[in-house]
């Protein structure tokens, strides 16, 4: 998959998006991305998947580690949220430890797994 200009063909869509997971009002990627992306290769990769695939909001990266077990597939490690620390850091954003849940601000250009998400 070429992350950095989207997924090639619907082969290598489907390799993420597989079949979504229905929480509330959101539907969950089955998959991960295969690679660790920083924050902003991340938001891209996301919205490279079609209309309104992203990354998920704090809360909604919350909603995904209070339902890993239904949806599946998350690694024990940290996840992108698309929520931006709002002062003078601009290149610091959220993100959730799915093992543990705990959450912190990471400076954008470390690289953690990403899981895109979309509202119905």
């Amino acid at each position: 998959i070429r992350i950095e200009n989207g997924p090639d063909n619907m082969e290598d869509y489907l390799k993420i998006i597989g079949k979504p997971v229905k929480i509330g009002n959101l539907a969950v990627a089955q998959y991960d991305f295969p690679e660790n992306l920083r924050w902003e290769e991340a938001k891209a990769a996301c919205a490279s998947l079609g209309k309104g695939w992203r990354l998920p909001t704090k809360l909604e990266l919350n909603i995904l580690y209070l339902n890993k077990k239904k949806i599946g597939g998350f690694a024990d490690d940290a996840y992108w949220s698309s929520t931006k620390r709002v002062d003078q850091f601009d290149d610091l954003y959220w993100l959730q430890y799915l093992d543990s849940g705990s959450q912190k601000f990471y400076d954008g250009n470390n690289t953690n797994y990403v899981r895109a998400v979309r509202a119905f």
